[in-house]
């Protein structure tokens, strides 16, 4: 195991959401030196000109991408496309590079054209990608070179499914997810501009969408449906899942299906209590947070299992997810810069 700080880490593309979370992480992470970030934009000033919050913690200016010299780690946060078609570039100057964004999140060209209605610029580099998700790629993830990030959608679906699915229990399933503003990125459009955002509650994606394409790849196929509606919150992922199951199940089943999923994960928790205002996984809780909170229920009625989970979209859904798959590329401590519990009241 490395010790020290030893791994130098540089950022492109720093100055958006996740890259605001990489930096807050990395920044608290032992092991960890920032090198460089890049910004077009905001060549020569300061990381707290984009970040207020790291004004004192980090003294470094922004560069452009094309300063970015080797380091032994680089996160990549760039709009959808862009990293697909210069990776070659990005992989020769260090060993392992992780990419958040969509690029290389699917395995097979055919799967990404079907999901996102393009050709990938980089087809023959989707196998070589390890998906970043620890909970379903742990022993993948282990001296990988290339790591692909998570869509936070598709996190939220498939921590919330995962221990019914690998016991083959779900027949048919309907996720309704619940998300904050954030994850729509720092670049503000028509539907999450302030006026249009606030004070609603807005389906903007009713069915298929494409992050359900990770979902099947990392549990398997099965029948599932997901809709997404934008609400009035910032941070956070809730996800509230309604399955038909293949057989009849009590409370007492389903904690021994997700204590056996869950029990060696650091940043899982099950919260399923029976009473009080934080019995069921709250996105709240978990703002600013590598923890993913799932829990359960059963409608005695019908015999209806409802699964949920709920995470911080930029954190679990994002950054967080990366630095954990990075500590495990590594070697690292795997909770390492990551040991923050989150705020309550937040």
């Amino acid at each position: 195991m490395t010790t020290g700080i030893s791994t130098h880490v540089s950022i492109i593309g720093g100055s958006g959401y996740t890259g605001g979370e990489l930096l807050r992480l990395l920044h608290g992470h032992p092991q960890i030196r920032i090198t460089q970030v890049s910004s077009r934009r905001l060549k020569n000033q300061p990381i707290h000109r984009s970040h207020p919050n790291m004004r004192g913690h980090l003294d470094i200016l922004y560069c452009t991408p094309d300063e970015i010299e080797p380091c032994d780690v680089l996160f990549l946060c760039m709009p959808h496309g862009k990293a697909a078609g210069e990776i070659d570039r990005w992989r020769v100057l260090a060993p392992l590079v992780i990419d958040l964004s969509a690029d290389f999140r699917l395995r097979d060209a055919e799967s990404y054209q079907k999901w996102y209605g393009e050709a990938h610029p980089s087809p023959n580099t989707l196998a070589e990608a390890t998906y970043g998700l620890p909970e379903i790629a742990r022993e993948q993830l282990a001296g990988a070179g290339l790591i692909s990030g998570v869509g936070c959608n598709a996190t939220a679906m498939t921590l919330a499914l995962l221990p019914l699915a690998r016991a083959g229990l779900i027949k048919r399933a309907i996720a309704d997810l619940k998300v904050g503003s954030s994850e729509a990125g720092a670049q503000a459009s028509a539907g999450s501009h302030h006026p249009v955002r606030a004070r609603t509650a807005r389906t903007y994606s009713p069915s298929g969408h494409r992050h359900l394409a990770e979902v099947f790849q990392s549990l398997g196929e099965f029948d599932l449906d997901a809709t997404i509606t934008a609400i009035d919150m910032v941070r956070g992922v809730l996800c509230t899942a309604h399955i038909e199951s293949t057989q009849c199940l009590e409370t007492k089943d389903l904690w021994k299906l997700y204590r056996q999923a869950y029990r060696d994960e650091p940043f899982v928790r099950i919260v399923a209590d029976r009473s009080g205002p934080n019995r069921f996984p709250d996105p709240r809780i978990v703002v600013g947070s590598n923890h993913a909170d799932v829990g359960f229920a059963i409608d005695e009625r019908s015999g209806r299992i409802i699964a949920l989970c709920a995470i911080d979209n930029l954190v679990k859904g994002a950054a967080g997810s990366a630095v954990q798959s990075m500590n495990i590329a590594m070697g690292l401590i795997e909770t390492d810069g990551l040991t923050f519990p989150g705020l309550h009241p937040a």
